[in-house]
């Protein structure tokens, strides 16, 4: 109840403003949801998904030291963490971190019984499916660029002198391009789990079914590699990562032509999840 209260005190109408109103309460929505986001009882989980890939990297960094000492082969560490980056850092912890986190800015409110407190507010649906898909972006961006950031600093910086060697010849750029793509990823992600949390009264399964679709993608003729993240996730990598010897042969999407396309694609996926909010009704009775 304090939540909706808060919410109702920051958004008082301004007749002839709408957007300057609707500024006002997209931004009180996300302080109120990011604070659920990182502080709720939801977070642990988050939390301990994110902390998976940085201390697997400590390991395998440690590993490394131990059987190869100062004589690392950069390039083969490159190789090591491209994969290790696209079969677990995006294909699951992001993944499924941002499945966690979206699909229950809607569905954990209906579960908590708590979403008709924002549907009593003087706010437009719209502006509700914003502010929230924005709580949510900022706290898969931070969790997720962060375990990007320390996998690759354990497994490199943990090398010695080789990773020295690789913050010192470009791997800078290498290291943002890493980042570029995870943040693409909770964009992209986000999107399609916060429609899924919407339309599904269990998510699990429509999940699951498009963690098999983004797994399968290299197996997949061209033109439907292209109805996946992924897909645009692998064109935009700084180390090519080969798909194996049964993947289908498509060629990568350019930068110009992906990191666009994902972002008209969200446009789509929230003017949906508009949509579908403004029909919503709630039924608790069924939970």
């Amino acid at each position: 109840m304090s939540a909706s209260v808060d919410v109702i005190d920051d958004v008082k109408p301004s007749p002839g403003r709408p957007w300057s109103e609707w500024g006002r309460q997209i931004a009180a929505i996300m302080r109120l949801e990011i604070r659920k986001n990182f502080l709720g009882k939801r977070a642990i989980l988050i939390y301990l998904i994110a902390a998976a890939p940085i201390v697997l990297m400590a390991a395998l960094s440690a590993e490394i030291s131990w059987q190869q000492s100062r004589n690392n082969n950069i390039g083969e560490i490159n190789i090591v963490f491209a994969n290790l980056y696209e079969g677990l850092i995006l294909r699951t912890i992001v993944f499924f971190g941002c499945a966690w986190v979206f699909m229950n800015l809607f569905r954990g409110e209906v579960v908590d019984r708590s979403l008709h407190f924002y549907f009593l507010c003087p706010l437009r649906r719209e502006v509700l499916v914003c502010g929230k898909y924005l709580s949510g972006l900022v706290a898969s961006l931070v969790l997720f660029t962060v375990a990007t950031a320390g996998s690759i600093l354990f497994l490199y910086v943990g090398l010695s002198a080789a990773g020295v060697d690789y913050f010192s010849v470009g791997g800078k750029r290498q290291a943002m391009a890493y980042l570029g793509i995870t943040a693409l990823a909770c964009i992209g992600y986000g999107a399609a789990f916060l429609v899924i949390g919407l339309f599904f009264r269990n998510p699990i399964i429509p999940a699951l079914l498009a963690y098999g679709w983004e797994w399968i993608n290299f197996l997949l003729p061209p033109v439907l590699k292209k109805i996946s993240i992924i897909h645009y996730l692998h064109s935009l990598s700084p180390v090519p990562v080969p798909e194996g010897p049964f993947a289908m042969v498509a060629e990568p999407t350019p930068a110009y032509l992906s990191i666009p396309g994902l972002l008209i694609m969200t446009a789509a996926v929230l003017a949906l999840a508009s949509y579908q909010i403004r029909r919503m009704e709630i039924n608790y009775g069924g939970e």
